[in-house]
């Protein structure tokens, strides 16, 4: 008989590529890894891997039984669902990925909601940008993550995935109210020159300020660079750079202009989990939670406009 926890450790294999990897996301040792799935073949009676190099290879039948696994889970994963519902009380832990904007905004009411509705459900969360939380989300390491897509720069669709849209989150810039760069715009080319402070160049923010910024005739001058809005907000109110930064961060945007940009752009939040979870109690509950704490959460409207 092909045991389950093996089967599991040679598919987060086929999908990470290497052991290394397998041994972070499961909480093994390589070595630990390298005999589970020695042990597997012996039950296959077939070889799985093949070396290349310093790398191993997933074989044919390897292959096979990855795509069997995958329904395994698959099934398994709505047969918990199915319990869930059976359950007089939503209890346990739910692992959640999120960037950082919601946390400092969304999140913490909509911890305090599920506390009072649910307090035998307990959620932990890790901060990751979208792609890494997309990778952890397959291999199981989170039940849900928050993520966010903004104009022109679009989340890839995953296959067995359930994305559900949380709220449109305005896109604004800000600038300082007093010193040399508080000067109000009347375009984005105004702009041009100035320090910014923006996201890493990875990011899905990060790109779409680019192409903003581009499409006004500029490239940013990056001065500050960080995934952390909190900092770019506190580097604006300080005087020191111009950024962009969503609707929701409107009670950390004190003491800084706020300026609507042209055409109105919006980032779109949503929530994405495993599609064999998506009606599991915990991860319904945490969505409406999310949902009920983005309604009070309403952005701040923009002072000014270019």
């Amino acid at each position: 008989m092909l045991n389950l926890s093996r089967l599991r450790i040679l598919y987060e294999l086929s999908r990470s590529g290497t052991l290394a990897e397998v041994a972070r996301v499961l909480n093994y040792t390589p070595s630990a890894i390298s005999q589970q799935l020695s042990q597997l073949e012996r039950e296959a009676g077939v070889p799985l891997l093949e070396r290349v190099g310093r790398r191993v290879r997933l074989t044919d039948d390897a292959l096979t039984l990855v795509k069997h696994t995958e329904v395994i889970l698959a099934q398994l994963e709505l047969a918990e669902a199915e319990l869930s519902a059976a359950q007089p009380e939503i209890r346990g832990t739910l692992r959640v990925a999120s960037f950082q904007s919601v946390v400092l905004s969304i999140a913490p009411v909509a911890l305090t909601v599920l506390a009072q509705a649910h307090p035998g459900l307990e959620v932990e969360i890790t901060q990751r940008e979208v792609g890494p939380a997309y990778e952890g989300l397959l291999a199981h390491e989170f039940d849900l993550i928050l993520g966010e897509e903004h104009p022109g720069v679009p989340e890839p669709v995953r296959a067995g995935v359930d994305r559900s849209a949380l709220i449109n989150d305005p896109m604004l810039l800000a600038i300082p109210r007093e010193g040399p760069l508080s000067a109000r715009p009347t375009g984005l080319s105004d702009l041009a020159g100035l320090p910014w402070a923006l996201d890493p160049p990875s990011s899905t923010a990060r790109r779409w300020a680019d192409v903003v910024c581009r499409e006004a005739g500029f490239e940013p001058r990056v001065r500050f660079e960080s995934p952390d809005p909190s900092l770019h907000v506190h580097l604006v109110r300080m005087g020191h750079a111009v950024a962009f930064l969503p609707g929701l961060m409107g009670d950390h945007l004190g003491g800084t202009q706020v300026v609507a940009l042209p055409g109105d752009p919006h980032r779109t939040l949503f929530t994405a989990v495993r599609a064999g979870r998506s009606k599991h109690r915990a991860v319904e509950a945490f969505r409406q939670a999310l949902a009920e704490a983005a309604a009070a959460n309403a952005p701040t409207p923009p002072v000014l406009r270019l």
